[in-house]
């Protein structure tokens, strides 16, 4: 089994139920067991500011799955909750999820980029992260609690507490 890290954001068609939804998809993925989640946090968009605020949390999986297996799995439950892809990056969204870590592995692929480029500057990734996994060495960029002590927390506020571990399906 690898620890995959993941991330979870929504900002459209009542974020908060949304990731709940995922949160239970996430639970029911072949080869997986869904380990932890975060708390739920909301957080301000990136980029366009003319869009609500976003729901963001952090799940951490055990897997066999490969990780585009895993990308194309996170994918269709994008789709069966409403996610329609468009060249917005950073648009509103009914459902985000990124393979944030897998593993230690360093991927590069045409589909995916593992650790997530983007991560070291997302507070929305790296607080719920660092809730999960405190000692979490990122592959490539060091110590996850000496990165986030470098990104202010810009609004992020605590929406509702985490999931222990063992947990399959949550009831909020």
């Amino acid at each position: 089994m690898i620890r995959v890290y993941l991330g979870l954001g929504a900002n459209l068609d009542a974020p908060l139920q949304q990731l709940q939804q995922a949160v239970t998809a996430l639970s029911q993925l072949p080869q997986s067991q869904l380990a932890a989640v975060s708390s739920f946090y909301g957080s301000k968009p990136m980029g366009p500011q003319d869009q609500p605020d976003y729901v963001n949390a952090v799940a951490a999986l055990d897997t066999t799955l490969p990780a585009e297996t895993l990308l194309n799995e996170l994918q269709r439950i994008e789709l069966e909750q409403g996610r329609q892809r468009k060249d917005d990056r950073w648009g509103p969204r009914t459902l985000d999820l990124d393979i944030l870590l897998y593993g230690e592995e360093i991927l590069a692929t045409p589909r995916l980029t593992v650790p997530h480029y983007g991560m070291h500057q997302r507070e929305f990734v790296l607080y719920p992260l660092l809730e999960l996994a405190p000692q979490l060495h990122i592959p490539g960029l060091g110590a996850l609690a000496d990165i986030a002590k470098q990104v202010p927390r810009n609004g992020l506020t605590i929406l509702t507490p985490g999931l222990e571990s063992g947990l399959a399906a949550p009831q909020r």
